[in-house]
């Protein structure tokens, strides 16, 4: 467990209300499409959001969000990148996609670092910050920096996914981040010619692990065609109306994630004002 020192070094980002990271034991998942689609439902929701992408090693919500500028700077503050009215960072927008980052701990630390304190977020309800996979430097920097209200553990059905999402469940618990709750992604999948349902990587360990670990079961996410191509070509599913089959799971996903959110924090929730 984190000494109680630990836990007071963590700084608040002025202005931002509550951070949800987005994590998996295993890379794979979807956790990023998860991440995406969550801040743009909470944006739907009408929640000034943010939307940070720490996979430093794999940054693919420049794809997803259908941008790639580079960021400026004004008086010494990064000024995020806008997409759909959502507020964006990305080591997508500072280095070329097909170009590897080679980095040890302490640089990737100095980069959670900027990106966090450096960013100019402004006001915000929400930043959800798109975490790497696994339990590594990233995982513990964005912790050690600021106070998170909660964690979602993205899970595939299958019981490869499931043991490493025990594992990011573990981790959350040890460093003494609240679980908002476990998502199974890719949980069936329709098939689209005769409509019947297939659970191509079996179905339900996800909420049956929730149960087991005594954590909440957030969401159900299916395999659809259609939210791989929304994200290939950088137009988030959940851009559409709640009422879209393909996009309700979604919209549903970020109603609970609110109410998890205050449920975890307290009924006002964490406010951080910006001091002049």
């Amino acid at each position: 467990m984190p000494s109680q020192q630990h836990a007071e070094s963590t700084l608040p980002i002025p202005g931002v209300n509550h951070l949800i990271a987005v994590g998996s034991g295993k890379g794979g998942v979807g956790k990023t499409t998860v991440a995406v689609n969550l801040a743009v439902a909470l944006a739907s929701l009408g929640h000034k959001v943010g939307l940070l992408d720490a996979d430093v090693y794999g940054p693919n919500v420049p794809l997803m969000m259908g941008i790639r500028e580079t960021p400026e700077a004004v008086n010494e503050r990064i000024q995020p990148i806008v997409q759909y009215g959502i507020k964006l960072m990305s080591m997508g927008f500072l280095a070329p996609s097909d170009k590897p980052l080679i980095w040890r701990g302490p640089m990737l630390h100095s980069v959670m670092q900027q990106f966090l304190h450096g960013v100019d977020w402004g006001q915000l309800d929400y930043l959800v910050i798109d975490l790497p996979p696994g339990t590594g430097d990233v995982q513990l920097s964005v912790i050690q920096t600021v106070p998170l209200a909660g964690a979602i553990v993205v899970t595939t059905p299958s019981d490869v996914s499931l043991e490493d999402g025990r594992k990011a469940v573990q981790m959350f618990r040890q460093v003494r981040v609240p679980i908002l709750g476990l998502v199974e992604n890719m949980s069936y999948l329709i098939c689209p010619h005769c409509k019947e349902r297939i659970d191509v990587f079996s179905t339900g360990g996800g909420r049956k692990t929730a149960q087991e670990m005594g954590e909440h079961f957030l969401a159900e996410l299916a395999l659809d065609p259609a939210v791989r191509s929304g994200g290939d070509s950088g137009n988030p599913i959940a851009l559409r109306d709640s009422g879209d089959p393909s996009a309700a799971a979604y919209h549903a996903m970020a109603k609970e994630t609110v109410r998890r959110v205050f449920e975890v924090t307290g009924a006002s929730g964490p406010k951080i004002e910006i001091s002049d």
